[in-house]
């Protein structure tokens, strides 16, 4: 198991939409603020979670 932290995803585009998502990094709110305390496996999930969140927003916009 990899224990090391992976970097942060934030690119300085900290803007939140209506559902409390950064447009930029794609990480909630409640995420953001878990990152700096967060172990290396929960700051992987909050990586899969805003990928997610990026993919659908990818596909919305492609419709």
């Amino acid at each position: 198991m990899n224990d090391t932290a992976p970097a942060s995803p934030c690119i300085s585009v900290c803007l939140l939409d209506e559902q409390d998502v950064c447009t930029g990094c794609y990480r909630s709110a409640d995420e953001i603020v878990d990152w700096f305390m967060a172990s290396p496996q929960r700051k992987r999930e909050i990586l899969a979670c805003a990928q997610r969140r990026r993919e659908a927003a990818t596909d919305i916009r492609l419709d």
